[in-house]
């Protein structure tokens, strides 16, 4: 059986050590020795109490029947203080905190005996220091320790990572023609484990064959450990086969060996598999041992095959080909294993959904804990709410906070912020589409699930009302906007403006003006554009020089925004006289003119009867490497054709396939609010994850 075992590995060493000289030996062991008999108060504790009470229940377990012999008796209390720090364990009184051992009223340390060992580096080492320790306390020759004083000392040795000093005192005690049995390897085995030294375990498994000495459980149990820190779980599995082909019992250990394999190899599945067949057999009674105790080593049993598969699910979240198919798939097998995961290990991988395609597996995940005890932390609530506006599942972010009103934990900070900033990036959505009827149906919504809008969203609803040239509803916004106890900003005044002068109410969109500047809110630029278009509109060209002066006094200077909105005014009113004018009006401003003002004014040329000249401006455009869309070629086309006009159509060139755009003045209004400075709700979160938000709110503090 032992070569079988030493098979497996690859010589790594030789077994036993090779031998040092004599006189280094006696040396150091003579220095050893001298510190022995030290004053206790000077010498260092060696072993805490917690390893000595370890050391000494192990080595009670494995020789309980064994005497000690006669020639122990003569340890005194002086060493029992040396290895315990003063508690005299000689005779029991100390209550046992000294790690010895009690045989027919005979106490030995074993606390003392590991520490007199742990420098030891061969046989001859631990010879001279054994027989030191015997001597210093007033005994003869001929006297050796019990063996299951040195098995517990190998253990210790283990622990404390003194590998040489174990190997040395096997060796030892072959020289010495002890009979060596399966508890002193096991030990050897564990200290090489635990030392972590694996080259080490082919020389042991080798020794044990020349030694005659048969492996038992507890040696495949510490072989398959260590192939598992190892990582070779095929290893594992292979001693495993071999344990009942030996007519060996498999014990609880064993299992919970396996199934770490299971989890280094990161195969749920096999995990699974391997838990059912295990309950199987023990509902039909193949399990030898007692029944209760092994329905308690099933509890754990199910405990770590939910941590495999959470180790298994987990890894494909971060690094999986196909996260979200993998992870059903073990939720699936899991479900008709019938293993039930604890509520941390779904939180923790709710906490690993971080990706936009993880929100299927994050909202099944919710799900399960809400079914299983209806409790769940709060922080987990808040990552979701997050993933889902990552994947664009408002919906589903909102049902969660419904969730946390009705059924708890409450809400708190965070949970209105991440909410609210949904509802904003839903809100800017119908703002941009004009789909204002949508807009008021979110404001309705978050009314009723407690949240306040405030004026950025009712702005947004606004601006949505302006787009779609919904006079009338953006007039009710405006007004519900106020009853709601909200002061309206320039960005306000500025969509219901821009809805007023759709809707061809020029006085009443000047009445608007006038209340705005008697409350306080100083124009900026759209604002002052809105209001020239309206002049413009009334035919009132002198005020529309008198607006252009207020906002020059006012350091307002106007742009190509400005001269566009004049110009497509005078498009839509057939007067491309007045558009011709103040198109030279803004060459002598020194503002260029862009693709909307080409595009316009061609459209007023034409209008007015002017084909030549808005051919002219047309070549005029694309020498200038403007791309103008094709309703300004067909203009054209149309209009030299329809005037009989003796231009060569053939120097237009192609037709473009660029489709002309709307026109729209207030798209930038939210930009010039008061919070301009302030990062849009749309890349609020960006690729930062949800503490990027954090960090959003504590620059806002700032700002």
């Amino acid at each position: 059986m032992a070569a079988s075992l030493a098979a497996i590995h690859s010589a790594a060493g030789h077994f036993p050590r090779p031998r040092r000289h004599q006189s280094a030996a006696r040396a150091r062991a003579s220095s050893l020795l001298r510190l022995l008999h030290l004053p206790p108060k000077h010498l260092p504790r060696r072993r805490s109490r917690r390893v000595a009470a370890e050391v000494r229940r192990d080595s009670a377990l494995h020789f309980k029947n064994e005497p000690l012999p006669r020639s122990c008796n003569a340890l005194s209390s002086r060493t029992s203080q040396f290895a315990t720090g003063g508690a005299d364990t000689t005779t029991g009184d100390g209550g046992g905190s000294g790690g010895g051992r009690t045989r027919g009223g005979v106490r030995i340390d074993v606390a003392a005996v590991a520490a007199f060992l742990r420098e030891a580096r061969t046989a001859e080492d631990v010879e001279i220091l054994v027989n030191g320790f015997l001597d210093g306390r007033g005994g003869g020759e001929g006297r050796a320790l019990p063996l299951q004083v040195y098995t517990s000392v190998i253990r210790g040795l283990g622990k404390e990572n003194r590998l040489d000093a174990a190997f040395a005192v096997v060796e030892h005690l072959k020289r010495k023609g002890v009979g060596l049995n399966q508890f002193v390897y096991n030990c050897l085995l564990g200290a090489v484990k635990n030392c972590g030294e694996f080259g080490r375990v082919d020389p042991v498994l080798a020794d044990m064959e020349t030694q005659g000495v048969s492996p038992n459980i507890v040696t495949f149990n510490t072989l398959m450990s260590i192939y598992v820190q190892q990582g070779k779980t095929d290893d594992v599995f292979r001693v495993y086969s071999k344990i009942e082909d030996r007519g060996l019992v498999p014990t609880a250990a064993t299992y919970s060996t396996v199934m770490s394999a299971y989890k280094k190899a990161g195969d749920a599945f096999a995990a699974i598999r391997f838990f059912v067949t295990l309950r199987e057999r023990h509902k039909k009674g193949e399990l030898l041992g007692n029944y209760d105790d092994w329905e308690q080593e099933f509890v754990k049993f199910e405990k770590l095959t939910g941590r495999v598969c959470y180790m298994t699910m987990r890894q494909s979240l971060v690094s999986g080909q196909n996260p979200v198919s993998e992870v059903l798939k073990v939720l699936l097998a899991m479900d008709e294993a019938g293993v039930k995961p604890e509520r941390s290990d779904y939180e923790r991988l709710v906490w690993a959904c971080t990706g936009e395609e993880h929100y299927t597996i994050g909202k099944e995940l919710y799900q399960r804990i809400r079914e299983r005890d209806g409790e769940i932390s709060l922080s987990v609530c808040n990552h979701l709410i997050w993933l889902m506006g990552k994947a664009k599942k408002w919906w589903a972010a909102l049902e969660i906070y419904e969730d946390l009103l009705d059924k708890g934990p409450k809400p708190n900070n965070l949970s209105y912020e991440l909410i609210m900033s949904h509802f904003n990036i839903l809100l800017n959505a119908a703002k941009k589409r004009g789909i204002w009827r949508w807009g008021v149906r979110l404001l309705n919504k978050m009314q009723e699930k407690g949240l306040k809008p405030g004026s950025k969203e009712w702005n947004a609803v606004l601006l949505a009302c302006s787009r779609a040239s919904e006079t009338t509803a953006a007039v009710d916004i405006f007004k519900k906007m106020i009853e709601e106890g909200l002061k309206p900003d320039i960005v306000s005044y500025g969509a219901l403006l821009s809805a007023l002068e759709k809707g061809r109410l020029y006085n009443e969109a000047l009445r608007v003006w006038e209340h705005m500047c008697k409350v306080g809110i100083k124009p900026n630029l759209y604002a002052y554009t809105i209001l020239v278009s309206i002049y413009i509109a009334k035919g009132n060209h002198a005020m529309v020089d008198a607006v252009l002066r207020d906002m020059m006094s006012k350091q307002v200077e106007p742009t190509v925004v400005t001269f566009n909105a004049i110009i497509s005014a005078c498009a839509r009113n057939n007067m491309g006289g007045i558009a011709f004018e103040w198109f030279h009006r803004m060459k002598m401003r020194s503002i260029e003119p862009n693709e909307i003002t080409y595009q316009m004014f061609i459209e007023a040329l034409v209008q007015d009867g002017k084909p030549r000249l808005a051919y002219e401006m047309y070549m005029r455009a694309c020498s200038q490497g403007l791309e103008l869309p094709a309703k300004s070629y067909d203009a054209v086309m149309e209009a030299c054709t329809a005037y009989g006009s003796l231009i060569d159509l053939s120097s237009l060139g192609p037709r473009p396939t660029k489709r002309a755009e709307p026109i729209r003045i207030e798209n930038d209004f939210s930009s010039f609010s008061q919070n301009k400075d302030l990062p849009n709700s749309i890349h609020r979160f960006g690729d930062t994850g949800m503490y990027g938000f954090l960090r959003y709110r504590m620059a806002r503090t700032w700002l």
